[in-house]
């Protein structure tokens, strides 16, 4: 079987990924930069690179330091990714640049409005609580507006059950991934604005149908559903996504693995005064290797 994601679109991401590490410390300018380069990548590929950047994004890469100037310009650039998205479907989308206590992107349809929030996560990361989704917050951000959405890589999200359901549904927020947006940007090529809205719309109206529960089954075949009865168009579409989604979790894998092996051959290489330098700074490789090995891409898109 063909691969999905090409070797073009795995070396663009290595780009994209030294971009990050050379960037300048002006966390503002650095975010416009990176605004303008992404629109200039769309306005001249189309679907091709955004599908690609939507296929790949969804892991923090591991040579980025916690909480680091690179940590925090990436989780930007999938603010921005999000909102270039909603721009392809036809949507108005603005990216507040400036950190606050409000969601990062804001998007206008003629008949609605909502806000939404880009999650990306380290494949080594062993927890992920429900806070990290801030489901609770994204509601009271709504400040007004009719929805609200959380957009995850969907390796990464709960598959049997988890707080995060139960809140998205009781509080209406839409629990979404990228796989999903994806498909939804794969369909607007050819559609009108209005037909991206309604779609929009009918997969923010589901959390409103469902019963509060924590079982991610329940929701994600009320999502996975809604979609595929959209159009007749979609089944295709979202059987290129699924191989896409089980494609991009082995390239982010291989790609942190390589680091961390690269990395554990330069502690062994170091001198006695170096290595008790790095291990003060306790990185715990072999953990997060075990943790990268046994990261699956999940049943979500399977439809029951």
């Amino acid at each position: 079987m063909k691969n999905i994601i090409t070797r073009q679109a795995i070396e663009s991401r290595k780009r994209w990924i030294r971009r990050f590490q050379s960037a300048d410390r002006n966390f503002v300018a650095e975010s416009n930069r990176i605004q303008a380069e992404l629109q200039k990548e769309v306005e001249q590929s189309g679907l091709s690179v955004l599908l690609n950047h939507l296929r790949l994004c969804g892991d923090i890469p591991e040579q980025f330091g916690h909480d680091s100037s690179e940590e925090k310009l990436y989780s930007k650039y999938t603010d921005i990714l999000l909102a270039e998205t909603f721009r392809f479907l036809g949507l108005k989308s603005h990216v507040l640049t400036e950190r606050a206590d409000a969601a990062d992107v804001e998007v206008f349809a003629k008949r609605y409005a909502f806000i939404a929030d880009a999650k990306v996560f380290r494949m080594s990361r062993t927890a992920k609580n429900a806070k990290d989704f801030k489901i609770q917050s994204m509601d009271g951000w709504k400040r007004g507006k009719t929805y609200a959405m959380v957009v995850c890589p969907v390796c990464q999200l709960p598959n049997t059950s988890s707080q995060i359901y139960s809140q998205a549904i009781t509080r209406n927020v839409c629990v979404f991934s990228y796989s999903h947006l994806a498909v939804m940007a794969a369909f607007s090529l050819s559609k009108r604005a209005s037909e991206s809205e309604k779609f929009l719309e009918r997969i923010f109206n589901v959390p409103l149908e469902l019963n509060p529960s924590k079982n991610a089954n329940d929701y994600w075949s009320a999502v996975n559903r809604t979609m595929l009865g959209f159009s007749k168009e979609i089944p295709a579409l979202w059987q290129i996504e699924k191989q896409a989604a089980e494609e991009s979790v082995q390239i982010a894998k291989e790609a942190a693995l390589t680091f961390l092996a690269e990395e554990r051959e330069r502690f062994i290489r170091m001198s006695h005064d170096e290595a008790i330098v790095e291990l003060i700074k306790s990185h715990k490789i072999d953990n997060k290797i075990k943790t990268i090995r046994s990261v699956t891409c999940n049943d979500i898109l399977t439809v029951r």
